[in-house]
Parts: C-alpha cells; sequence; structure tokens
C-alpha cells in the first residue's frame, strides 16, 4: 500500500500536503522556470483590460445571441465554470449557442466536481456536440484540504466512502483543424501538466490586488464596507485554471462563462485578457463595439524567437518514400 495513502487513512491528512513543490513546480527546472516568466509577461504585455459582463443564469444565451447577431463577436478560448458547486452546468451547455461562439479554430475548457461530472459527459456524448467538437485534454484541479475553499463539500456529503471525491474536472475541447507539429503560432503544447494542485498560499491573492486597482474610485467607495471581506478571501477562480489556457493558445480573444452565483466568500474577480460573465462579477464594464475594436488588431500573441526556443516542440513527422522496384 502506498505511504501516503495509508497515512490518510490513519491520520486524515491528504496525501498533496506532503508534495514539496506545489507554490513553483518548475523549481530545480531553470529552463521551464524562464519559459514561464517569458510567457506570463507576454500574456500580460499583450493582454485587453479587463471586462466583466454582470448576467443571470437565465439571460446568459439571450445576450450572448445578441452579440453574435448584432456585433458578429465570437471568441477563440472560451472557458465554462468555476470550481463552485452551485452551477446549472448542464441546462446552461444546452442552451448556448457554443459552435457558433467559437471560432475556428478554437479551444473550450469546461469544468465540473465529481458530482457533475456525468452531467458534463452526457453533454459532450452528444451528437451535435461530437460534430463539431473533439476532446483533448482532460485536466484535474486538487485543493489542498478539507479547509480549502475549493473543496467539493458536496461531492461527499452523502456518500459514505472511505476516500473522498475532491478532485475538479476539466475537458478541453478543439472545434477546426489545429496541429500541435506545426501549428506553433496558434498553440503552445507540453507547457503545463495536465494535473494542477492548490497552493497552500491563497491561489489569487496578486489578481485580486490587480482586480482592486482595475476598478473606479467611486465603485471603491460604494462597497468600502466589503472590501475588506473580498480581499481575505480567494477568487471563485484559481489563477491556475486561466494561465492553463493562457499558456496553451495564443489567442487573445478569451471569455469565461460562470453560470451560477458564487457568493461574498467566493468573488468572481476579474482577470485582464478576459470577458468574464457572471452574476457576480465584480465590475460591468464589458461594450461589445468597444472590445472588438480593442481585439481585432491583434487576434494572436506575437512569436517571441525565446519563448519558441523555450518552449517544448512535437517533432515534424517526416514524409514517408515508397522504395523504388529496381
Amino acid at each position: 500500500m502506498n505511504n501516503y495513502t495509508e497515512n490518510y487513512i490513519q491520520t486524515d491528512e491528504f496525501p498533496q500536503q506532503y508534495i514539496r513543490n506545489k507554490e513553483n513546480t518548475v523549481e530545480g527546472y531553470p529552463k521551464l522556470q524562464k519559459l514561464m516568466d517569458l510567457k506570463e509577461q507576454q500574456v500580460v504585455t499583450h493582454s485587453t483590460k479587463a471586462y466583466g459582463c454582470r448576467m443571470n443564469v437565465d439571460k446568459m444565451t439571450p445576450y450572448l445571441k445578441k452579440w453574435l447577431a448584432e456585433d458578429g463577436l465570437n471568441f477563440d478560448v472560451v472557458m465554462i465554470g468555476c470550481l463552485s458547486e452551485n452551477q446549472f452546468l448542464y441546462p446552461v451547455l444546452r442552451s448556448l449557442p457554443i459552435d457558433k461562439l467559437i471560432s475556428k479554430p478554437g479551444f473550450l475548457f469546461i469544468w465540473a466536481s465529481s458530482t457533475k461530472i456525468n452531467e458534463l459527459s452526457r453533454y459532450l456524448n452528444e451528437e451535435i456536440v461530437t460534430k463539431k467538437f473533439r476532446r483533448s485534454e482532460e485536466l484535474i484541479f486538487i485543493p489542498v484540504d478539507k479547509d480549502s475553499c475549493f473543496y467539493p463539500g458536496m461531492a461527499n456529503g452523502t456518500d459514505e466512502s472511505l476516500l473522498d471525491k475532491m478532485q475538479w474536472h476539466c475537458w478541453m475541447c478543439i472545434t477546426g483543424t489545429v496541429r500541435r507539429a506545426t501549428d506553433g503560432h496558434l498553440i503552445h503544447c507540453n507547457v503545463d501538466t495536465d494535473l494542477i494542485l492548490e497552493n497552500e498560499t491563497p491561489i489569487s491573492s496578486t489578481d485580486s490586488e490587480n482586480t482592486f486597482e482595475s476598478q473606479t474610485q467611486t465603485q471603491k467607495d460604494s462597497n468600502s464596507k466589503h472590501s475588506s471581506i473580498f480581499k481575505k478571501n480567494n477568487n471563485c477562480v484559481p489563477s491556475e485554471i486561466y494561465k492553463i489556457a493562457e499558456n496553451f493558445s495564443t489567442a487573445t480573444r478569451r471569455l469565461h462563462i460562470i453560470p451560477g452565483r458564487t457568493g461574498l466568500n467566493m468573488p468572481v474577480r476579474l482577470r485582464k485578457g478576459w470577458v468574464i460573465m457572471s452574476p457576480d462579477v465584480m465590475l460591468n464594464n464589458f461594450k461589445p463595439k468597444e472590445y472588438i475594436k480593442e481585439t481585432e488588431q491583434l487576434l494572436n500573441l506575437p512569436e517571441d524567437p525565446e519563448i519558441e526556443k523555450l518552449r517544448p516542440k512535437s517533432p515534424v513527422q517526416k514524409p514517408k518514400y515508397k522504395n523504388s522496384a529496381h
């Protein structure tokens, strides 16, 4: 038996608490560290300003259809869901015009807890979805322990199993044609792993400060009685989840849809380079025409020679030649 598994049974301490490089997964690998730093700097430099679209769940689909019909607006990266159990995942997925909302090639990330994974699988197995999207990768996020704000308590509420279902799942799907060996201007593969571990320090502390700086002084004053509460809490979306999408796709048009309320204890903070649609997003400043004007000059991040030198690449297959008969 694995020692950490036995230790969990005896002490109720999760094995991931003993992983030493949770805060910096590339510790001891200077080239990977430099690659991560360069990627982060590039994304920040070429990101749009942070946009929020405050919208009740039942209004999301009509508004998205309005963006498509009136503004011709679509995105290259769409993320749906966050690390909250209170999400109307399946009905929202069924109603969203996802195939029209995402450009080709485009990338779809859908997050769900263990209790929602059957709903997610049911949706992805529907014929109308399989014709337009293909599953590429499954990503996993694991909270550090039961005290984490990302611990999916509802997944274990009625389960008498000895083991806890604490992971969050994400299916990454692709529409259109993209090849990892030849389309380096569109995707950067193998920069991150498919397993994300929560840091013991607040995951989104840096992003939280950036979020507050992006709000107007008037909004800060009007929400002053809540600001101290917000600063003490995490984002309902760990920054690592955003970074996975940012590191993989070079596209600059990114949309995040959160189909459910998260409440004051799990605020929906803004992030540069993303349009975040949620009933509880902290700032409501999205204007389609302004966004289109801001993104039309740079749809993909420019190629960086240093990043190209450092990032992992898939080998280009050599053409096969048939031996001629003599």
